[in-house]
């Protein structure tokens, strides 16, 4: 979208292993293919010649507008040598360790990434003068508040490493607005779903399993509901959140229609013409039972509402699955 809106773009990702790096050197490809870069690029980021852990494209490449850099924010050194060449004129930090579930096998991970690695992206912004920056943060912090979700709720109690590693983000980003005078959106996302989604969550992983006659994990009785955001919509709030706010909060979520999982799952059956194979297990006490956005705010301060409906999107993302599925056989979820 940024690229289509006459921009020049430097796309940063670390293309660590948390999930299957299939995922990621498709979406690069598809990316790099938008840009028109050159054939021996693209070919070098075929999903399938990529290993589950191992990323075998090119660490950097360039292409018309948009740039690409295999690194790390957690790289202090290599983050500011990157902002001395470009001198940005925005930044949207998306680069986070995400998931509920492993934060708390590993934590410490979330709290140098999530964390640090904020710290790291406004440290360089301030040194080249980079005024403005959209930080991704997560409808998580909002765990035993009441629905639906509004942004001046007091989210002081994360139950999560995750939702305390992105709560500190958002701190951190406050403190240097106040310093420093950056200017930054903080986007709550909701439940992100679409085509080429993360194969850890329910969408991708139900659609998968439903389809191999594989057993779904779920946790609980299914009558858990999310507040479903499509992706595309995402994409376009975070691109809205570039003008200059000052510090704001602001939930960008699927409007206050949640769905069951229950739901989902029946969708994707009659979508795959497939029965699930269903395994319950105890609902898991870091997750949130269910989440609904208050976007009132997004609709003020950017204009933004979704456009698409969490069943088209579910649809869109069946029939990705099905476009995609040679490949995606060997996506490990």
């Amino acid at each position: 979208m940024l690229l289509d809106q006459g921009h020049e773009v430097v796309g940063v990702d670390n293309l660590n292993a948390y999930y299957d790096i299939r995922l990621k050197a498709y979406r690069l490809r598809e990316l790099a293919r938008q840009a028109g870069a050159a054939a021996e690029v693209i070919g070098a980021l075929d999903p399938v010649r990529s290993g589950a852990a191992d990323y075998a494209g090119p660490a950097h490449f360039r292409a018309a507008s948009f740039e690409f850099h295999q690194l790390d924010i957690e790289n202090k050194d290599a983050l500011r040598l990157l902002f001395r060449q470009h001198g940005f004129d925005a930044v949207l930090n998306l680069a986070a360790r995400a998931g509920v579930r492993y934060s708390m096998i590993d934590p410490d991970v979330y709290m140098t990434t999530n964390a640090m690695g904020t710290l790291n992206v406004m440290d360089a912004m301030r040194e080249i003068g980079c005024k403005k920056m959209v930080l991704a943060s997560t409808s998580s912090l909002y765990a035993g508040q009441p629905m639906p979700f509004r942004e001046d709720l007091p989210v002081n109690t994360p139950i999560s490493p995750y939702a305390a590693s992105k709560k500190a983000a958002e701190m951190m980003a406050y403190s240097y607005h106040y310093l420093y005078g950056l200017d930054i959106s903080v986007v709550r996302y909701f439940t992100v779903f679409g085509p080429a989604g993360r194969p850890d969550m329910s969408i991708f992983r139900f659609i998968k399993w439903i389809d191999e006659g594989t057993p779904i994990e779920l946790f609980g009785d299914g009558s858990q509901s999310r507040d479903f955001t499509y992706v595309d919509d995402i994409a376009r709030g975070t691109i809205a959140a570039l003008k200059p706010v000052g510090y704001e909060v602001i939930n960008l979520g699927g409007g206050n229609e949640p769905v069951t999982i229950a739901d989902v799952i029946a969708f994707i059956e009659k979508a795959l013409g497939k029965k699930a194979i269903i395994e319950h297990k105890p609902f898991h006490k870091a997750d949130i039972k269910e989440t609904s956005a208050d976007i009132g705010k997004a609709h003020r301060l950017l204009e933004w509402r979704p456009e698409i409906a969490p069943y088209d999107g579910f649809g869109r993302s069946v029939d990705w699955y099905k476009e995609n599925r040679p490949w995606l056989t060997r996506v490990i979820v």
